[in-house]
């Protein structure tokens, strides 16, 4: 983390695109193991994924791809958890994947470093609220089939942590009463994005019978186990910045 923000605030943007690169081949070698293809296959598609993201950014191509992710994340990924990712999804996934990390990748080098924090901060206090809430208060199963540990009380408390944050964040940013609503349903709806992928990519494995994503990160699992909530929160913030910048 402490590498990922060093280069987001010190790299020129070309330096970015490229360090998002790497983050992404990794995580798509491992989307590609769970998706069931072999080694070869798996670095065949992490190039492609790798070749898709600088292909976007040498075109400059941000917006479409920034609403085409937050339909996925805000309408086809939820619809997908509640039908059920399946083994035979397989082929599916793998063009999910490109959608999953791609327009992430995409987001992390458009946005400027402070939004782009900004952004993953509320991936990190929903994800930090919903944990402590769900051991507090947790009784209620969120999707028992796809992540046990994960409850109604503790994604409540999720979005409340997020809550509170876009609260903060609109007084120190001196948005005004006017403001703070706006602030309040962005931020709960990013919080809803996250989990939305945290629990695509426990799906993702949850089909594929693994537990980690990988072995990156010994005790930790993979890149994907890192970047989960991320995937969804940033392609989703850089659509509701693109809306709010054409509104004006």
């Amino acid at each position: 983390m402490a590498l990922l923000l060093a280069g987001l605030f010190f790299l020129p943007r070309a330096g970015v695109a490229a360090l998002m690169a790497l983050i992404v081949a990794i995580g798509g070698f491992e989307w590609a193991r769970l998706c069931g293809l072999s080694a070869l296959g798996a670095r065949v598609y992490a190039a492609g994924i790798v070749a898709a993201l600088a292909l976007l950014f040498a075109l400059d191509f941000y917006a479409p791809v920034f609403y085409v992710a937050a339909v996925f994340w805000i309408v086809a990924a939820p619809l997908w958890l509640w039908l059920g990712v399946k083994p035979q999804h397989a082929a599916a996934l793998l063009v999910a994947g490109f959608v999953v990390l791609v327009p992430a990748a995409l987001a992390m080098v458009a946005l400027q470093p402070v939004e782009a924090l900004l952004v993953l901060a509320v991936a990190w206090i929903a994800d930090t609220a919903a944990y402590f809430a769900g051991k507090r208060w947790g009784r209620h199963k969120l999707a028992p089939s796809i992540s046990p540990g994960k409850t109604w009380e503790g994604a409540a408390g999720g979005l409340i942590g997020a809550a509170a944050y876009a609260i903060i964040l609109s007084v120190l940013l001196g948005g005004g009463k006017a403001a703070m609503p706006v602030f309040i349903a962005a931020a709960t709806l990013l919080a809803m994005a996250s989990i939305a992928g945290d629990l695509f990519e426990s799906a993702a494995k949850r089909q594929a019978g693994a537990k980690d994503s990988g072995t990156l990160l010994p005790g930790h699992g993979g890149m994907l186990d890192r970047i989960d909530s991320a995937t969804a929160t940033l392609p989703v913030a850089a659509a509701l910045m693109l809306l709010v910048k054409f509104g004006k």
